[in-house]
């Protein structure tokens, strides 16, 4: 059953955007969510149906946004092991796991975190982005491992989804790259979006697309005699685009090390001495993008309190790491 909700504007609110006005006034939509809703006709003015979610209101409009169910397939439950870093009554702190998908999708259904967090915590989750994605307000690649946010309560999650929009978020990444970054200490703006080529990959573009900024220093250099350099990055997203430092990374020609999509591997750059390249055969191996979300802070929705989150490289990216310190 559709909700139907009513606005009459008064002079304190005259010439607001009109996806602004909404996102005051109904606090569980994100400005994202508002946008999609009147993309889909489903807001009016004075009868007539908005057409952008940047027109202006005016002194005694009638506003009119409906707001349907999302319709989606049923998520079942299953037991699934979850990492909670930090858990309280309006938000838990996961380390997704490389290889783990965040919610269902392209066939996958029923292996994700999000069925792991409806069997532990079933009914106590927000569920204002639909049933197949209970509680998640953003999400990292599957082979991407480390820190999310998941909100237990709709209201938690507008004010996280506000945070994100707002890109006041603070997400920092370490992630191992082929070659040398110049300047070793920069950022990275331009624009992503979908290739026409493969649907499956993001692209940078000149003239269209969302802004991505990503800000990177290096964090160490090895350059070890017959293997190719390679850098330990820290990125800290200022948006979060669809495999943004990846696509970033590439279009610097800095790709990520066993990034299969997005990166060419440099193991045939080794020199012909065997025993070297038998030692750093775990870089030929590795068997994912080497990118770890480690740091994520933000201002808690209920406290209103910054809080910060850290965790240390996972077992493959510490190892790989450890090796290359060793030579």
């Amino acid at each position: 059953m559709n909700n139907s909700i009513k606005f009459l504007i008064k002079e304190k609110n005259v010439n607001e955007r009109i996806d602004v006005f909404l996102s005051k006034k109904i606090n569980y939509l994100t400005r994202s969510n508002i946008k999609k809703i009147i993309q889909s006709n489903l807001v009016k003015i004075n009868n007539k149906s908005v057409d952008s979610p940047s027109k202006k209101i005016k002194a005694n409009d009638t506003i009119i946004i409906v707001i349907k169910p999302v319709q989606s397939k049923k998520l079942l439950p299953k037991k699934i092991k979850l990492d909670v870093q930090f858990e309280d009554k309006d938000i838990l702190i996961i380390n997704k796991p490389k290889g783990m998908v965040v919610h269902p999708g392209a066939g996958n259904y029923n292996n994700t975190l999000a069925n792991g967090l409806i069997y532990k915590y079933r009914n106590h989750l927000s569920n204002i982005n639909g049933e197949l994605r209970p509680g998640i307000v953003h999400r990292i690649d599957k082979e991407t491992s480390g820190l999310l946010v998941i909100a237990k309560n709709n209201l938690a999650h507008s004010k996280l989804g506000k945070q994100f929009s707002e890109h006041s978020i603070k997400r920092k990444y370490l992630c191992l790259v082929w070659g040398v970054i110049r300047p070793f200490k920069g950022q990275i703006k331009t624009l992503i979006s979908r290739s026409k080529k493969n649907r499956q990959l993001m692209t940078v573009t000149d003239v269209k697309g969302k802004q991505a900024i990503t800000n990177y220093k290096t964090i160490k250099l090895f350059n070890i005699k017959n293997v190719p350099k390679i850098s330990l990055i820290e990125c800290e997203l200022e948006t979060g685009r669809t495999h943004q430092i990846r696509v970033h990374m590439t279009s610097i020609n800095n790709p990520l090390i066993g990034d299969k999509l997005y990166g060419k591997s440099k193991i045939n750059q080794f020199g012909k001495d065997k025993e070297t390249f038998n030692k750093f055969l775990i870089l030929k191996n590795f068997s994912r993008h080497a990118l770890h979300s480690y740091k994520l802070g933000f201002t808690h929705p209920t406290n209103k309190k910054y809080v910060e989150f850290k965790l240390e490289l996972p077992k493959d990216m510490r190892e790989l790491l450890e090796l290359l310190v060793k030579y």
